[in-house]
């Protein structure tokens, strides 16, 4: 069984999101090119991986390319598109700057039916029976994508002073204060 390969070259619009409240979100990163609409869920700390990433590569071009010119995209602060429906859960995740067309690539793997995402191994190669999402952003909405990504990780649970934990809204038991709810 083969599987599919959706591409998106270029992508009108590439945003990570959520769905739920705090400590219990759902996050989904969505492209959209014309009435083709797809969504994507996968963990917090793949978004942060993601957007810290794509950070990194833009510092890169920007150093061994400086004529290189990024064309600023507005900012989107736009919720997800509905409906939001699940295509696959994300397990590898592939990035690349392609010099000739100054963008980026972003493959985004399914899972494999035997990998959770708490797998110590993870498949290291793009799998011909997974499916594949692939999204093609121009430089200027590279940038704003990650800045999205790194705001809507950081808009969960605030973290408590002492153990850096998240704190519910109806608090939490700090192992830094010996168990007593802060």
């Amino acid at each position: 069984m083969s599987g599919q390969i959706f591409l998106f070259d270029p992508a009108e619009r590439f945003v990570a999101g959520t769905v739920g409240v705090p400590g219990e979100r759902t996050f989904f990163l969505q492209a959209r090119a014309g009435s083709r609409l797809i969504s994507v869920s996968l963990e917090k700390a793949q978004v942060a991986a993601l957007a810290e990433r794509t950070q990194q590569i833009l510092r890169e071009v920007r150093s061994s390319e400086p004529l290189t010119v990024f064309e600023r995209a507005g900012r989107d602060d736009q919720p997800l598109e509905t409906p939001i429906d699940e295509e696959f859960r994300v397990g590898v995740i592939g990035l690349a700057y392609l010099s000739d067309r100054k963008m980026i690539e972003i493959d985004l793997q399914a899972i494999a039916d035997s990998q959770s995402p708490e797998d110590e191994e993870l498949l290291m190669e793009l799998s011909d029976s997974q499916d594949i999402l692939r999204v093609l952003i121009p430089l200027g909405y590279a940038e704003s994508f990650a800045k999205r990504a790194i705001a809507v990780v950081g808009a969960g649970r605030a973290p408590c002073p002492f153990c850096g934990g998240p704190i519910d809204p109806s608090g939490h038991l700090c192992p830094r204060a010996n168990g007593y709810r802060r």
